[in-house]
């Protein structure tokens, strides 16, 4: 008896180092992906407009700060106090500057490496609440090949690295329910989240609170628990601190009530939308893995019982409803919603594993596939057609509608096979659109920025603040110019050329022209712009 325990136990040992040694050729596996997918092509195009190149102008200006300046702590933009976001992710791309230069890649970098790192932790918190492996790999590669996941996650934004550190905090919480030292984890993951966007935080912090509530309520009652949220929450008490003994009101004022609590109930700056806002960006880019959804709800309800369900009902659901009663909306707010999307896809496909159900797929899917491989057919063919067709988008359209054709037959034909394409065909298609010049398409709504740039900084102008006819700011042109590039009305550009002794004006044609201004001094122009001053001889 003995001797078959002690058998037993070795075999069962053996069996979790096996295990281990798979699951760790997953995660490397599922990262040398990411990396690929999310570094390729990652600073031939010029930083976007808002976020950025308010981002990257932020941390230029921590960089160049002179030692002892504790600019890290109080960051400027364009020399005025930067209240808008807390500086984790501007002091991580400042450090990239210091290493390896400023520029585009260095910018984005460390963004889309967390990001990239994202893709094994849901690999992980898959492991953690799946039975089968198979579904915490479905989950990951999902995510992996979710468009709207792939382009915010390569911009100098910092979502990308929220949604890393919120996937520690859960994969924490996960892996605390049997282990409580993991609870450090969760403050941890906690802090970082704060540290980089604030009140965000607080509503992914509640999301794991509220799935424990409903899962593992007895955690809430640890003082592991609460000991290692304090911890977490000790560096986010002395940033705040730091930040009302310095700016005093203003801080309260700007950073707290006007970046952070009016965004809840008012649309700040404008960026306003309906309740359903975030339900069509959804429907607009996360294709074609939507598809799975009417099936993935269902399937979630009915196991709603199970850790997993919980998971993607309280992360999903909640975090939806909080987004969209929100008064402030932008594009990215919705970004942290697909990692569970991907969990409850995964779980659905796991399902497809099972040799009894490979006889046929819903007839659904096999629709959705043909169409998604007309539209792309369609796309092909339209951007191969005249003397300005564009041969990149041509060849990702094709790759899309190929990968959607044979999705479509093998389905058809009820073979297993056919998750494989997606997933193959998804990866190849992102990676050429990332290798493209297209991935950024923001860049096409106004004119470019380098080349105006390059005109102001060759100018050399003695003034750090310039006047525009254009009629909104560009971050962009402010970080690539090295100056504060600041919209004026025609009444507000004649009254600063009349009573500033150098102004420096950059204008449209138009502008120049209506204007009458006197003693113009053309320097240069280029992409319709005119840089001008007054001529003082």
């Amino acid at each position: 008896m003995q001797e078959g325990s002690f058998t037993w136990s070795r075999l069962e040992k053996q069996y979790r180092v096996v295990e281990k040694r798979i699951d760790w050729g997953w995660v490397i596996v599922l990262l040398l992906a990411a990396v690929l997918l999310f570094s390729i092509n990652l600073g031939e195009l010029p930083l976007r407009d808002w976020d950025e190149g308010t981002v990257a102008q932020v941390a230029r200006e921590i960089w160049r700060a002179p030692a002892g300046s504790m600019r890290w702590l109080y960051p400027m933009l364009g020399g005025q106090p930067y209240h808008n976001k807390p500086p984790l992710m501007h002091l991580l791309i400042a450090w990239t500057y210091s290493l390896l230069g400023v520029n585009e890649w260095t910018t984005r970098l460390p963004g889309a490496m967390l990001t990239a790192i994202s893709v094994p932790l849901l690999y992980c918190i898959g492991r953690e609440i799946f039975r089968q492996r198979w579904a915490a790999i479905y989950s990951a590669l999902i995510y992996l090949t979710m468009l709207p996941v792939v382009r915010h996650g390569r911009l100098a934004m910092l979502d990308g690295a929220v949604i890393c550190f919120f996937m520690v905090m859960m994969l924490c919480v996960l892996r605390s329910r049997r282990d409580l030292r993991y609870c450090l984890g969760i403050g941890i993951g906690f802090g970082l989240i704060c540290l980089t966007k604030g009140m965000l935080g607080i509503l992914l912090g509640a999301l794991a609170f509220l799935f424990l509530l409903w899962d593992t309520p007895r955690l809430l009652t640890s003082w592991y628990m609460w000991i290692a949220i304090i911890i977490g929450s000790i560096p986010i008490v002395f940033w705040s601190g730091s930040q009302w003994i310095h700016y005093g009101e203003s801080f309260a004022r700007i950073g707290i009530m006007g970046q952070s609590l009016n965004r809840i109930n008012t649309n700040v700056e404008n960026h306003s939308g309906p309740p359903w806002y975030y339900l069509l960006e959804i429907f607009k880019y996360a294709w074609p893995w939507l598809m799975f959804l009417p099936q993935a709800l269902r399937l979630t309800w009915e196991n709603r019982n199970l850790s997993w369900a919980k998971l993607v009902l309280v992360w999903s659901a909640v975090y939806l409803l909080a987004i969209s009663l929100m008064g402030t909306k932008l594009p990215w707010y919705v970004f942290p919603i697909y990692p569970s999307f991907a969990l409850a896809f995964g779980a659905l496909l796991a399902e497809t594993e099972n040799p009894s159900l490979q006889s046929s797929y819903p007839r659904a899917w096999v629709a959705s596939f043909s169409l998604l491989a007309v539209v792309a057919s369609a796309g092909s063919i339209y951007y191969s057609w005249g003397t300005t067709g564009k041969s990149d988008l041509q060849m990702i359209f094709a790759a899309v509608a190929v990968t959607m054709a044979l999705a479509a037959i093998l389905a058809e034909r009820g073979d297993g096979q056919f998750l494989k394409i997606l997933f193959w065909g998804s990866y190849i298609s992102l990676l050429l659109l990332m290798k493209s010049n297209y991935w950024v398409w923001e860049l096409e709504e106004a004119y470019p920025v380098k080349p105006v740039a390059v005109m102001i900084q060759r100018a050399k102008p003695t003034v750090r603040k310039i006047y525009t006819s254009f009629p909104y700011h560009r971050p962009s042109l402010n970080f690539y110019s090295d100056r504060n590039i600041i919209p004026a009305s025609d009444a507000e550009l004649k009254y600063y050329w009349q009573y500033n002794e150098q102004p420096y004006f950059l204008l449209d044609a138009s502008a120049l022209k209506n204007l009458h201004l006197e003693s113009v001094k053309r320097i240069d122009e280029t992409e319709g712009f005119t840089l001008i001053t007054k001529d003082t001889y």
